[in-house]
């Protein structure tokens, strides 16, 4: 691996890496209390080496599919702990992924909310692998991430693994940039009932209630959620303030169990659904345009089995079937001018314009599942060699006479599989692989990676990952088939065009450059990182740090435009980014500040075929959620009279012309009882920046946003 280039390629990374890490030291000065510098020879107390191997090193689930530790996993991986999530007060999900160095969150079209590790963002989340429970969780047919009807509350996490960099070694094709891995809580974790309400600021409303049990052979939870929100106050539009039409009112319900066979063989079974309004605006968010709001309607359901078979104490395995379906309900009226009913009639007419409106209504109507089966077996032949090997099929169905005209199927199977070795007890070295095989190309492909961890001590390794990924085109940029069909077409004297369909080519002039029917090809990517992990003991405290630096080379990278007058996407992008990431933790009892920064250097430019004018916005497209610097400073402290008091910083700079920095400050008290627990809670958001991020429509009246929170567990 070529070392020596990675390093002189990246001064500014350097520097920013020095930088960030002398602030996290400054922090670590501040907080530690001077009582804690315990002499090494004090007498009765066993010494503590700087560099000593005493504090337990945190293991990570996702990465390779195996239970690693820190020291030798084979990439740098964030973790979030719901016990943290809740302490905060984060009050929607996506909102967890401020705290992961690179990673950004934002808002597109009506309040949508998107994230991303590193940007490259195309229209949606279409190149990061979410899953939950190990339960695939992006849609189908356009594999993006629709944040506000996924079904996890916030109170039945464990915790969130965020592994960082190309991962399609361990999941396929869409850990294209990295893979979330959303864990949740054990239902014997949770067993008693659970009752929570949160509201506030913009018509914030959030309502959370759970009641399990656990026996011998069977723990159970059923949850409910209801979400409501009303978004962003208002937008702009011919210079003027009007409101913004973008909140949601989403239902969610899940069953999580746990049932034991017999010894060594037990299962998973989980269920939930989700029902609700997702809403859009018309200026915004439909084509054509609309005259009424375009609201869509949301009904979701989930079904997963997971068998868990241990054979011994050095082999076990699972099967997992899952089943994932998204129903979409998007209906609108148009209105347009006569004159375009009378190119339907005579295409010689369509130089002429005005006319009556002509009301029509059209849909956006979609659905998609997913059929998973996964096999995945895990041998320890000892402690110095683990294999995890596993194969996979999945079957999409999609059905959408818009998107689609009807109804088609993809599928794809792969194996896959990871080796952990360390030949001495200074070095491990992991290999893995996947190899996939898709029908939206027709073609197979092999994603590899190798790492070689070099442990100093049980505490304290230096990291060497190379891998390589591909993301194959979604079925809806591979194969579209884009029209509206006309219905109760008003006036009556139109009706005879009652049920027709308008395509895409109908309502491009003559000549218009397209893409439409072009066969895209896989995005490709390599990457380099040299990290490092360190977890430094103290006498009664801990101070941990990770950074990361890397290098990513991303090639024939789908951009351009998707929309139904304009479709100009293919493989016409390449994109180089460099750069470096620090996460640093520093814990005392009762007390934690954690820190996290994240610095991106990226050049694109157009490397496709065609003279196309706009040549520089696709390249533009490839960069419009990658911010040059992000992070976050959180405090979270054990006061007085069972208070617990939390306060987060973020900030994002430099992504769009756009800059970020919001402030959260939270009080929250406990009161324990023998039969019950209480919690009152306040949180305050203040926006440090007033000018709207992202998008000019992204406007709030007030700077303070304010919520409360109450809870009762039996």
């Amino acid at each position: 691996m070529p070392v020596t280039n990675f390093a002189v390629n990246l001064p500014v990374v350097r520097s920013c890496c020095t930088a960030a890490l002398s602030a996290v030291l400054c922090v670590w000065v501040i907080f530690t209390p001077a009582a804690d510098a315990t002499p090494a020879s004090a007498p009765g107390q066993e010494a503590v080496e700087l560099y000593g191997a005493t504090a337990e090193v945190p293991e990570v689930l996702t990465t390779a599919r195996l239970r690693q530790s820190k020291t030798r996993v084979p990439g740098t991986t964030t973790i979030i702990e719901g016990e943290m999530i809740r302490d905060l007060g984060v009050m929607s999900l996506v909102e967890v992924f401020r705290l992961v160095p690179g990673m950004v969150v934002a808002n597109v079209g009506s309040n949508k909310p998107v994230t991303t590790y590193h940007g490259t963002v195309h229209y949606e989340q279409r190149r990061m692998q979410v899953l939950v429970d190990g339960r695939t969780a992006y849609r189908t047919t356009l594999s993006d991430m629709d944040w506000h009807t996924m079904p996890v509350p916030l109170e039945t996490i464990e915790r969130i693994e965020v592994s960082r960099g190309p991962n399609s070694a361990a999941y396929g094709i869409n850990a294209f940039l990295g893979t979330i891995n959303i864990i949740t809580r054990h239902p014997a974790d949770t067993a008693g009932a659970e009752v929570r309400v949160a509201t506030g600021s913009r018509g914030y409303l959030r309502t959370f209630g759970s009641v399990g049990n656990t026996s011998e052979h069977h723990d159970w939870r059923l949850a409910y959620e209801k979400r409501q929100f009303d978004g962003f106050d208002f937008q702009i539009k011919d210079g003027r303030e009007i409101p913004f039409h973008n909140g949601h009112d989403i239902n969610t319900f899940n069953y999580d169990s746990n049932l034991r066979i017999k010894p060594g063989i037990d299962a998973d079974i989980r269920a939930g659904v989700v029902d609700g309004t997702d809403e859009e605006d018309p200026y915004k968010s439909s084509e054509p345009p609309a005259i009424e709001n375009p609201d869509i309607d949301v009904r979701d359901y989930y079904l997963q089995t997971q068998l868990n078979f241990t054979p011994s104490k050095t082999h076990f395995f699972h099967l997992q079937v899952s089943f994932k379906n998204y129903d979409r309900r998007q209906r609108w009226p148009i209105s347009v001018p006569e004159s375009a009913i009378h190119c339907l009639e005579d295409p010689q007419a369509c130089n002429n314009s005005g006319g009556a409106p002509v009301i029509i209504d059209v849909n956006a109507d979609y659905e998609d599942s997913r059929l998973e089966f996964e096999l995945q077996d895990t041998l320890l032949i000892s402690e110095d060699l683990k294999l995890m090997s596993g194969l996979g099929y999945r079957e999409n169905t999609f059905r959408s006479e818009t998107y689609f005209n009807g109804r088609d199927n993809s599928y794809q199977s792969r194996l896959f599989g990871n080796i952990e070795y360390s030949p001495v007890n200074w070095l491990t070295l992991n290999g893995g692989g996947n190899w996939e095989q898709t029908t939206t190309t027709d073609e197979g492909y092999f994603s590899p990676r190798v790492a070689a961890n070099v442990i100093f001590t049980r505490n304290h390794a230096v990291r060497f990952v190379y891998s390589r990924a591909v993301r194959t085109p979604d079925e809806f940029e591979q194969n579209p088939d884009y029209g509206y069909t006309l219905r109760n077409i008003r006036p009556a004297q139109y009706k005879k065009h009652e049920g027709l369909r308008v395509n895409s080519e109908d309502i491009m002039p003559p000549g218009t450059y397209h893409t439409l029917n072009r066969t895209l090809e896989k995005e490709t990517i390599t990457s380099r990182e040299i990290s490092y992990f360190g977890q430094f003991p103290m006498s009664r405290g801990q101070f941990t740090l990770e950074v990361r630096a890397f290098k990513d080379e991303l090639r024939d990278m789908i951009s351009g435009i998707i929309r139904f007058d304009r479709w100009t996407i293919d493989n016409n992008v390449g994109v180089d980014q460099q750069g470096a990431e620090v996460e640093a933790a520093l814990e005392y009892p009762g007390t934690t500040v954690r820190a996290s920064y994240g610095y991106l250097d990226q050049e694109g430019w157009y490397t496709g075929v065609d003279s196309a004018a706009d040549q520089q916005k696709k390249v533009d497209l490839l960069a419009r959620l990658s911010a040059r610097h992000s992070g976050s400073l959180v405090v979270i402290k054990d006061l007085p009279l069972g208070v617990k008091a939390s306060t987060a910083y973020y900030w994002v700079d430099q992504l769009k012309d756009t800059r970020f920095e919001r402030l959260d400050l939270r009080l929250a008290k406990r009161i324990f009882q023998p039969r019950y627990t209480v919690e009152l809670a306040a949180t305050l958001q203040h926006y440090l920046d007033t000018d709207p991020f992202m998008s000019r429509d992204n406007n709030i009246k007030d700077q303070n946003q304010f919520f409360l929170e109450a809870g009762v567990r039996f």
